[in-house]
């Protein structure tokens, strides 16, 4: 009895603690149950890979978008920090330089904008939502400036890292699943996890604790610069040209799918696994949309009503365990 009870107690927990995730697998079958009598051809092998492998960058900003907001941060400039790295890699790649100097240059270019919103939001103390829109404006205007809008063509072998489309995807596909299993696993079972938990949760309960909350802030903010680079070399080799406004929207879904999945933001709370359902969640919406003989621009304003639900959610979670 007392085993059974045990039992009964660990489910419940389990099933409390991830309820934003189950709810959001649930929402994810319903659509894929609603599209499979009016869209058949929606579920065959080669549109799944290439609308999945089309959605690993966003994944990866989610991803790291997730981390800042788990601080009780901010960065909506990432969708900018994108297009910068794809153009810098794509800049590099024309010049001549082999793709893993263009892969380097666009890691590196996001690193550094990283730096200077980590700097100051976290050494500066100014507000995260202040910093990243004056850096947004920055980094659009920037690539304005520089590109004037043009496309800038790639030179062959970038494509698809040189190889065929398939194993072009699968490398794509590959790359994105692992790193969101290696942060995963390190989130539960590194300090550094619990460093940004706790910085979320409470800054000057994690100081008095060791933990060095300003350090951690920045760090995150490296980190999504360089996730920001990565993600625009995922995209730029799924395509024979780079767009300098690639990123544009980006910000939306990405921080979409980040608290949909779970992810408070009051920090100090949620998944990378939730943020990837929350993302597949988001990424079927616009071909819902097409089945469903709706406008394809209603994808986001679904993503910013999802975004109002989630943190009116989150108010009435932490009001109930107030009282």
């Amino acid at each position: 009895m007392i085993r059974l009870d045990a039992q009964r107690s660990y489910w419940e927990k389990a099933l409390s603690t991830h309820s934003r995730e189950l709810t959001v697998a649930g929402a994810l079958v319903l659509l894929l149950g609603a599209l499979a009598p009016i869209a058949p051809n929606f579920f065959e092998w080669q549109p799944f890979v290439s609308r999945l492998s089309s959605q690993m960058p966003a994944l990866v900003l989610a991803l790291g978008v997730a981390l800042v907001i788990m601080t009780r941060q901010i960065d909506i400039s990432i969708g900018s920090q994108f297009s910068m790295c794809a153009v810098v890699a794509g800049v590099t790649a024309a010049s001549g330089k082999p793709l893993g100097i263009a892969i380097l240059a666009a890691m590196g270019a996001g690193a550094v904008m990283g730096v200077l919103n980590g700097a100051l939001v976290a050494w500066m103390k100014l507000p995260s939502i202040v910093v990243t829109l004056a850096t947004l404006v920055i980094w659009q205007e920037t690539l304005r400036l520089w590109q004037k809008g043009r496309l800038l063509a790639l030179p062959e072998g970038i494509q698809w890292f040189g190889m065929s489309q398939g194993a072009g995807q699968a490398l794509v596909i590959s790359t994105a699943l692992v790193l969101l299993a290696v942060m995963a696993w390190g989130m539960r079972n590194l300090s550094v996890g619990r460093f940004i938990h706790a910085t979320g949760s409470d800054a000057e309960a994690a100081r008095l604790a060791g933990i060095r909350p300003r350090l951690v802030t920045f760090g995150v903010f490296v980190f999504m610069g360089l996730l920001a680079g990565l993600a625009a070399v995922l995209n730029l080799v799924q395509s024979p040209q780079v767009q300098p406004n690639g990123g544009e929207g980006l910000e939306l879904k990405a921080i979409a799918a980040a608290v949909v999945g779970g992810v408070a933001i009051n920090g100090g709370r949620g998944t990378l696994a939730g943020v990837f359902l929350g993302l597949l969640l988001l990424a079927n919406v616009n071909p819902a949309l097409t089945h469903f003989h709706q406008p394809p621009y209603w994808e986001k304003a679904i993503q910013g009503l999802v975004i109002l639900l989630a943190v009116a959610a989150d108010g009435v979670r932490r009001k109930k365990r107030m009282d």
